[in-house]
């Protein structure tokens, strides 16, 4: 058993040294594309170039990315997994909502981590409209991650009509991803300076503000919570019960159901 216990951990300290240097030559060859493009152009740098100026292989260079374009965006897949496990890992209580919020913080702190090269890749892709699609590209592929991961969360068979919350859902996802990267936009454009966590919690409560209320899945209600809109007369009253957290629209639904059934 003790062998076997030495051999797992070298094992597994071998698979760390593996990543840092894959970390280091994708991050050594993003660093020469990005000189390379802005020193002589996107359209003339070839990969060659680029694989040479990072001194390693062309074969190299394919086996971290599959065009040059790719080479400016060396964190986005890494990201993604770090986000996913954000979602996976999420206690069963927390809102939906702010799991997502958590979820794209890390994509900001990829970008915040080397501030002077996020800045440069903006100059760049604004200039170059084949980097700007590689990046809205890979924007978009968080924003899938984030709705599937808020729509997991409701009964989409169970749905009826007047029920907002699948709507919400997707709306929800996108507003996150637009708030992230219009924070990210206004950071890259004032030079990397400023808490651009600070601004991005910020605009968190916005959204919370205008959509959270409005999600209520995802959570494990207390028992208050979970009782349904009951209704009783007295006289010529109707007394609706709703969940605390419910959004107007669905505290106006509960209202009207305990009138139908009254």
């Amino acid at each position: 058993m003790p062998p076997a216990v030495r051999s797992d951990a070298s094992d597994t300290a071998s698979g760390r040294r593996a990543a840092a240097q894959r970390h280091r030559v994708r991050q050594d060859l993003a660093a020469a594309a990005m000189q390379l493009f802005a020193t002589q152009g996107y359209e003339a740098t070839t990969v060659d170039e680029i694989a040479a100026k990072a001194g390693v292989a062309r074969r190299t260079f394919f086996r971290h990315f599959r065009s040059k374009e790719e080479a400016i965006f060396p964190d986005h897949d890494d990201t993604l997994v770090r986000v996913q496990a954000v979602l996976d890992s999420a206690d069963p209580r927390e809102h939906p909502l702010d799991t997502v919020c958590r979820g794209i913080t890390e994509v900001l702190r990829m970008y915040a981590q080397v501030p002077e090269v996020s800045v440069e890749r903006y100059r760049l892709t604004r200039e170059v409209p084949t980097l700007r699609e590689r990046e809205i590209a890979s924007v978009a592929r968080y924003e899938r991650l984030f709705t599937r991961y808020l729509l997991g969360h409701f009964d989409e068979g169970a749905q009826h009509d007047g029920d907002d919350d699948p709507l919400l859902a997707e709306v929800a996802a996108s507003a996150v991803v637009a708030a992230h990267n219009h924070v990210l936009r206004r950071w890259l454009r004032a030079d990397g300076k400023g808490d651009v966590e600070a601004q991005l919690d910020h605009a968190f409560d916005v959204i919370k503000d205008t959509f959270g209320t409005g999600i209520g899945a995802g959570r494990i209600p207390t028992k208050a919570e979970a009782a349904p809109a009951t209704v009783s007369r007295q006289g010529e009253v109707v007394v609706a019960v709703a969940r605390t957290d419910a959004s107007p629209a669905q505290i106006l639904r509960s209202i009207e159901e305990a009138l139908r059934r009254a």
